[in-house]
């Protein structure tokens, strides 16, 4: 059977999970681990930073397995607050996302962008954590549905009605 690109895109059946959620309330200040928090189409996550600017980064996510691998690349524990994205979500390819809408619990949002380190990440994780995270820095997204976001909730693809495989 052959496949249209399209259809491609839509057959995503893998559903991850959310497993942190951490927000900064100033651009420099260590990171806070919340087990839920609200999530607004203006601002993103209620008292993060970046819920002050709006717009096209709201929020970013990464993937645990990602964080897996700088670990391992590391032979370190890492901390996801570290990280300095505000979700990690295991068992669903952030990627796939790409001009896409996804959905985490009750909460709709549209990738991006691809997240890329910064020289934090060198001084948390320490000397190579800058390069051991290209590649595996995540995504950022804008908020188009908000509610309630929890640890736990459900990742998914958003599949557009009469679209799919």
């Amino acid at each position: 059977m052959s496949y249209t690109k399209a259809e491609l895109l839509e057959s995503m059946p893998q559903t991850g999970k959310v497993v942190w959620i951490g927000i900064r309330a100033e651009k420099r200040a260590p990171v806070e681990s919340v087990m839920e928090i609200q999530v607004d189409t203006d601002l993103g996550l209620t008292g993060d930073h970046y819920s002050k600017n709006g717009g096209r980064r709201q929020v970013s996510l990464i993937q645990a397995e990602h964080v897996e691998a700088v670990e391992k690349m590391l032979n370190t524990n890492i901390d996801p607050a570290w990280l300095r994205r505000n979700i990690v979500v295991a068992g669903v390819n952030l990627l796939a996302f790409k001009d896409r809408q996804f959905q985490l619990g009750d909460v709709i949002m549209e990738m991006t962008g691809l997240c890329y380190p910064c020289s934090r990440l060198e001084e948390n994780l320490g000397p190579g954590g800058y390069n051991a995270m290209r590649g595996h820095g995540g995504i950022t997204a804008r908020v188009i549905k908000g509610g309630i976001l929890r640890v736990g909730d459900e990742v998914r693809l958003v599949i557009e009605e009469g679209v799919g495989v």
